[in-house]
């Protein structure tokens, strides 16, 4: 009998991704992985993904569906691969995607690795995504209900961990997922979906920067395409490129957030139009087939979570970079959004942008 282990957060994706892992017949282990306490975030028990009602509900699911279930702490590590990675990505003028490295660094390195430990064939998430093998090789594919897809935060996936990884939703939409949770009679079969980045629930991201650093980022200059001063900004990580809400500013007419330059303290603001860009060069590229293509690229290109995809011709520079050239400009391209390739549903790899 194959041996899985399935991360669960407590919401009602994991919970029926570890249910369905079992009735396939593997032999199931649930776990949950502690990424912080609340206090240590500022927030309240039941504000997160990480709070003890969290860890009682998936508790409760595996206890129902009689699998063993155990909590594994790995606060250290997502405070140095995540958080901290986080808040230095604002202090150098870029807007990371968290989700990104919490996939890449915790649940497919981390519990991976503990996988293996357990003597596990395979690690199991909730995420709404699907693997495929062709030929030789294993192919990430979008998920069938394409309102829920989560392929763009599944890029770093290599070979040999599409090998090991089940996803039992991918086939599935959110509402079967929790008619088919509640037939179950999980306590969780109603329960809202967490927040986009877990450890900044409200939102407030240069709070919570403040709070863990200790710092006070200096005010600066707002200043023009040509180096005009126009006026003053509250320091540089309460900015994202494309923002013009809470600039605090008045010059007559819109005014965007165009680049952030933390070495001279500067934002530059522009006009509409000059957020638009066709060219990005990405960096820590992951290749999912494993193999660089010799040749340019034509495929579809997503530079946000959100966006659809666009397209876009794609030259390797090396092994872990590439120059994305689109068909059309881009609006508001940010530095450390993530830059996700596709062919059709197919997602061929993604890097940070640079």
């Amino acid at each position: 009998m194959k041996k899985a282990l399935i991360a669960m957060s407590g919401g009602v994706d994991s919970s029926l991704a570890a249910k369905l892992i079992k009735d396939m017949g593997y032999e199931t282990i649930g776990c949950t992985m502690k990424l912080y306490d609340n206090a240590d975030i500022g927030e309240k028990c039941d504000k997160t993904c990480c709070s003890l009602d969290d860890v009682e509900d998936a508790r409760s699911v595996a206890r129902k569906i009689d699998i063993p279930y155990y909590v594994f702490n790995y606060k250290d590590e997502f405070k140095t691969n995540v958080i901290d990675r986080f808040i230095r990505s604002y202090e150098m003028g870029e807007t990371p995607n968290p989700c990104i490295d919490c996939n890449k660094y915790l649940k497919f390195e981390a519990l991976y690795q503990k996988a293996k430990v357990l003597g596990c064939d395979y690690i199991v998430t909730g995420h709404y995504a699907r693997i495929e093998k062709k030929g030789d090789k294993y192919l990430l594919k979008k998920a069938k209900d394409d309102t829920k897809d989560q392929s763009y935060v599944l890029y770093n996936l290599t070979q040999e961990k599409l090998a090991h990884t089940l996803f039992p939703l991918g086939n599935m939409d959110k509402k079967t997922v929790r008619v088919t949770a509640k037939g179950s009679d999980f306590i969780n079969a109603e329960k809202h979906d967490s927040q986009d980045i877990c450890f900044v629930p409200d939102g407030d991201y240069a709070a919570f920067i403040k709070k863990n650093t200790k710092k006070e980022y200096k005010e600066g200059d707002y200043i023009d395409e040509a180096g005009n001063v126009l006026g003053r900004h509250k320091g540089i990580i309460n900015y994202t490129v494309g923002q013009r809400k809470g600039l605090g500013i008045a010059l007559g007419h819109p005014v965007f957030v165009k680049s952030i330059n933390p070495l001279d303290n500067t934002v530059t603001l522009s006009d509409n139009e000059r957020l638009m860009s066709t060219t990005l060069i990405a960096r820590e590229f992951n290749w999912i087939s494993g193999e660089v293509p010799k040749n340019p690229v034509r495929c579809l290109v997503k530079v946000r979570y959100r966006q659809k995809e666009q397209p876009a011709t794609v030259t390797p520079i090396d092994e872990t970079s590439v120059k994305i050239v689109f068909d059309t400009p881009q609006r508001a391209i940010s530095k450390g959004q993530s830059a996700v390739l596709y062919d059709g549903d197919i997602v061929l790899g993604g890097g940070i942008i640079k």
